[in-house]
């Protein structure tokens, strides 16, 4: 008699235990958002059907970009409202490691500057090529207006957002990346541009 009451009292136990598990199964409707789904963006998304370049008007000369608005519309958005608004003007390249990358977009001129917000990482696709352009971040989810466009191949991990590939214009970048350099005091890394090159204006063209 005992041993029938605990292998009833057993299988009721087991009974609850698979009631809680398949009543909590998270749905679609119950999931927590993502920043990127459930925060406004600071800035408009453009037309992912239509086609955008960028040209950079340096004091090198211009560099022409093909954005990847169908493959990154949140980060190309935010690269063309920027540019609008005259974000990237009187800018400098603030950081240059030849045979890797050239930094721009910080209004500040040393690495910490930004446009006041950050938005989430997107899915991209690429490789990190010579005059690819991708974002430069403080780590996941911390994008703001900071890029970089490679000098050279380089095998970087997949963790900046690669928007677009210059397509005119590779020949300034190599100029860019020829400046003379210094350390920077606070990394110790040499980088440092001791004449930097600055961005005159960036214009957005609709296709």
């Amino acid at each position: 008699m005992l041993k029938k009451i605990i292998i009833y009292v057993f299988i009721i136990c087991i009974g609850l235990v698979l009631y809680v598990i398949f009543t909590n199964k998270p749905n679609e409707n119950t999931m927590p958002k993502t920043k990127t789904e459930s925060a406004k963006l600071p800035f408009s998304l453009v037309n992912k059907n239509k086609k955008y370049t960028a040209t950079l008007n340096t004091s090198e000369g211009d560099v022409k970009i093909d954005l990847y608005v169908d493959k990154t519309p949140i980060t190309v958005s935010n690269f063309i409202s920027l540019a609008k608004k005259g974000f990237y003007d009187k800018t400098i390249f603030h950081r240059v490691i030849s045979g890797f990358m050239i930094q721009g977009g910080d209004p500040k001129g040393d690495g910490t500057g930004g446009p006041g917000y950050r938005f989430d990482d997107e899915i991209f696709e690429g490789e990190y090529t010579r005059g690819t352009i991708a974002m430069a971040n403080a780590g996941p989810n911390t994008n703001g207006s900071q890029f970089f466009i490679m000098h050279q191949d380089y095998p970087l991990p997949k963790n900046y957002i690669i928007f677009g590939k210059v397509v005119k214009g590779i020949e300034v970048v190599d100029k860019i990346a020829s400046v003379e350099t210094k350390v920077n005091p606070g990394s110790g890394e040499k980088s440092t541009p001791i004449n930097p090159v600055t961005i005159k204006s960036v214009t957005v063209k609709e296709n």
